[in-house]
C-alpha cells in the first residue's frame, strides 16, 4: 500500500481505515433500511483520511492557537526496573500520584521517587488509591498477564441482551477481533469497496423509519463521556445525523481542547446523578431516548441504580454502549485507565521502542490515540448495528481489546514504517474545516469517508461548557 498514514511499525494507518469503515458499513445499512433500498451504498473511506481524523485532537486550532497539550506531570517515569506512565492531566490524580510517591508536585521529585520504586508495584499503589498509571510491559509479559486472557476472550464489539443473556460479537467487529485478522480486507477497505449485506432483511430494522439522506436522523443518543473514546463515539453518531446529548457532571472535571475537537453536532445538559431528582430526570430521557453511550467504569453507574438492567427497565429497546480501558470482566475489570496507559500495559510502547533502535531507549506510543479513537468508531458501529436489530441491546468495547486487535495486524519493517511523513497541519489543509463557534474558529479535522447518497457530518460546533 502506498499510504500507510502515519509512522509506526503498527499498522495504524490501516487499522483506521478499517474501523471508519466499519461504523458506515453500518450507518450505510441502516440508511439503505430507512430509504428502502435493495443492498448497502457504496463505502469509500482513504488510509490517509482514516489516519488523520485518529489524532483529531491534535490539528485542532482555536483562532489558529493549539487547545489542548498535556499536564507537566503526566509522562514516561524510569522506574528501578523499567519504565511506568502516569497520567495527571486531572489534578486529582496528579495529588494521588504524588501522595502515594509521598513528593509535592514537582517533576523533579517525581522522577526522583519513582526512580526508587519497582514498576509494577507503583502501578498497583497507585491505583489502589484511585489514581492512573501503568508500568510498561513486555508484549509476553502482557500475554501472561490474567487480564490479557479475558480480553482475547472476548469480542471486538460485544453485545449481549441489555437485560442480561450471552455475549455475542458484532458483525461490525468480528474481522478485526479474530486472531488471524484478514488483511486483504483490511487493505479492501482502505481503497474504499461495497458491502453485500442487504440492509432489508427481516432480521433487522430501520423501515420504520422516515426517508432521509442522514442514516441516523431521528435517533436520540444520550452521551455520559469524556475525554476521547466516548466523546468520538457520540462524535460519529451525531456525524451520522443523530440528536446527541451530552448528560455532563457539573463536579467532574474535562479537557476544554478535547470538548471543543470531540462534541461537534451536540447539544449539553448537566445532570448531577448523585442526587434522587438528577436521576430521575435522566431516567425520564432514558425512556425516550434510543442510544446511552458511557464510559464511566464498569459498575459505576449501576451502583447509582443506572445501570443497564435499570434501564432496561424503563426502555426495554434501548441501546447500551459501553467503553472501558480493560475490559468489564477480570482481575483488571474496574481498573481505570486512558490510551497512553494501555499502550505501556499492553506491550505497544516497548515494541514502538524496540523498534527504533535508540542507544538510550525510552518508550515509544503509537503516533496518535489509536485505541481511543478506534473504541470510538467501534462502539458506534456496534450501536448502530444493535439499533438495526431492534434494540435491547448491550454493546461493550475496551482500549485493550482493540489494542488486541491491532496487535492481531502484524507489524511493518521499521524501515518501512518509521519512515512515514508525520504530517503537519500544513500538510492536511484538504482535510479541515474551518468552523464559527462561541470559543472562536475552530480549525478541525472534517468527518471522514463516504457512504455513497448519504449526507455525513456535523450540523454545528461544540456547545460550550
Amino acid at each position: 500500500m502506498d499510504d500507510l498514514g502515519l509512522p509506526s511499525v503498527f499498522r495504524v494507518g490501516e487499522f483506521a481505515a478499517w474501523a471508519v469503515a466499519a461504523a458506515h458499513q453500518q450507518a450505510g445499512a441502516l440508511f439503505a433500511a430507512r430509504n428502502g433500498l435493495a443492498a448497502t451504498p457504496e463505502v469509500a473511506v482513504g488510509v490517509r483520511e482514516a489516519a488523520i481524523a485518529f489524532r483529531s485532537e491534535r490539528y485542532l486550532r482555536v483562532d489558529g492557537e493549539a487547545a489542548f497539550e498535556w499536564a507537566p506531570l503526566s509522562g514516561d517515569y524510569e522506574a528501578a526496573d523499567g519504565w511506568v506512565r502516569l497520567h495527571c492531566n486531572f489534578e486529582h490524580h496528579a495529588e494521588i500520584a504524588c501522595r502515594v510517591l509521598e513528593v509535592p508536585q514537582e517533576r523533579a521529585a517525581v522522577e526522583a521517587a519513582v526512580r526508587r520504586r519497582g514498576r509494577f508495584e507503583l502501578e498497583d499503589a497507585i491505583a489502589e488509591a484511585g489514581g492512573v498509571a501503568a508500568a510498561m510491559r513486555t508484549r509476553q509479559e502482557w500475554l501472561a498477564h490474567p487480564q490479557s486472557a479475558v480480553v482475547a476472550g472476548r469480542p471486538l464489539v460485544a453485545m449481549a441482551p441489555l437485560a442480561g443473556g450471552e455475549v455475542f460479537a458484532g458483525e461490525c467487529g468480528s474481522a478485526a477481533g479474530s486472531s488471524d485478522v484478514d488483511l486483504d480486507l483490511a487493505l479492501a477497505v482502505a481503497s474504499g469497496f461495497s458491502h453485500a449485506d442487504s440492509a432489508s432483511g427481516s432480521s433487522y430494522a430501520g423501515s420504520g423509519l422516515a426517508p432521509s439522506t442522514r442514516p441516523l436522523s431521528g435517533i436520540r443518543v444520550l452521551d455520559l463521556t469524556r475525554i476521547i473514546a466516548g466523546p468520538n463515539a457520540g462524535r460519529v453518531l451525531a456525524g451520522y445525523g443523530a440528536d446527541v446529548t451530552m448528560v455532563r457532571a457539573p463536579h467532574l472535571p474535562t479537557i476544554r481542547g478535547l470538548d471543543l475537537d470531540l462534541n461537534f453536532g451536540k447539544a449539553l445538559r448537566y445532570l448531577d446523578l448523585r442526587t434522587a431528582a438528577a436521576r430521575a430526570a435522566f431516567l425520564d430521557l432514558v425512556r425516550e431516548a434510543d442510544v446511552v453511550l458511557q464510559s464511566y467504569r464498569p459498575g459505576a453507574l449501576a451502583r447509582l441504580g443506572l445501570g443497564p438492567a435499570e434501564l432496561a427497565a424503563v426502555n426495554p429497546r434501548l441501546v447500551h454502549v459501553s467503553i472501558s480501558a480493560y475490559g468489564s470482566d477480570g482481575p483488571w475489570g474496574g481498573r481505570r485507565g486512558f490510551d497512553s496507559l494501555v499502550q505501556m500495559a499492553v506491550g505497544i510502547a516497548r515494541e514502538g521502542m524496540l523498534a527504533t533502535g535508540a542507544e538510550q531507549p525510552v518508550p515509544v506510543p503509537l503516533p496518535a490515540q489509536v485505541l481511543d479513537h478506534g473504541a470510538g468508531w467501534l462502539a458506534a458501529a456496534g450501536a448502530v448495528e444493535a439499533l438495526r436489530r431492534g434494540g435491547g441491546l448491550a454493546v461493550d468495547v475496551s482500549l485493550a481489546g482493540v489494542g488486541h486487535a491491532l496487535d492481531a495486524l502484524g507489524r511493518l519493517d521499521p524501515a518501512v514504517g518509521l519512515a512515514v511523513d508525520d504530517p503537519a497541519l500544513s500538510d492536511i489543509d484538504d482535510l479541515l474545516l474551518r468552523t464559527p463557534s462561541a470559543a472562536g474558529t475552530l480549525t478541525h479535522v472534517r468527518f471522514p469517508g463516504s457512504v455513497a447518497g448519504a449526507d455525513l457530518g456535523w450540523p454545528g460546533p461544540p456547545p460550550l461548557a
